[in-house]
């Protein structure tokens, strides 16, 4: 692999990995504050196949789940998901268009809230209602607000090449 395909692969998904842990918890409410996290594996997932996509996104949630000790394995059952889906969805969608992908990173960020709460079983009756009609498309529009403007910086690094490995 070449040096130049290696800083583009991974310069921005660890920029996001080092916001998460450092100004995520300065932007309010965990509830709708932007994961960066998420947008670091959905970063890589454009430019990855859906094997590698899935072992990123497993230990992408195990590093998530370090958190959250409470429910230990739902955030890697759900990020192996979400990143298995998102590079299969490249494939099905244009991954250069910004408003895709807006809209990717926000069914990305509802689906992984979504499979965490049914994998953790913390979350019932009226308390999932808010959970999935409220606090997660809130948090979905501010982390696809967020990832859009990470393309729109990262545009050349990001972008979608066809036949590289």
């Amino acid at each position: 692999m070449r040096a130049g395909h290696l800083v583009r692969t991974w310069a921005a998904p660890l920029l996001l990995v080092a916001l998460h842990f450092s100004v995520r918890n300065r932007l309010g409410a965990d509830r709708f504050a932007p994961d960066f996290l998420l947008l670091a594996l959905l970063t890589y997932t454009i430019r990855a196949r859906p094997g590698a996509s899935a072992a990123a996104g497993f230990f992408v949630g195990l590093l998530g789940d370090a958190l959250t000790p409470a429910s230990f394995g739902a955030g890697a059952l759900a990020h192996t998901v979400v990143g298995y889906l998102s590079s299969r969805a490249k494939t099905v969608f244009f991954a250069d268009i910004l408003l895709v992908n807006g809209g990717l990173f926000f069914a990305a960020t509802w689906l992984r809230n979504f499979l965490v709460a049914l994998a953790s079983g913390k979350l019932s009756g009226p308390q999932l209602g808010w959970e999935l009609l409220i606090w997660s498309p809130l948090q979905g529009l501010t982390t696809a607000i967020t990832g859009v403007v990470i393309l729109a910086v990262f545009r050349q690094w990001l972008s979608v090449r066809l036949g590289t490995r």
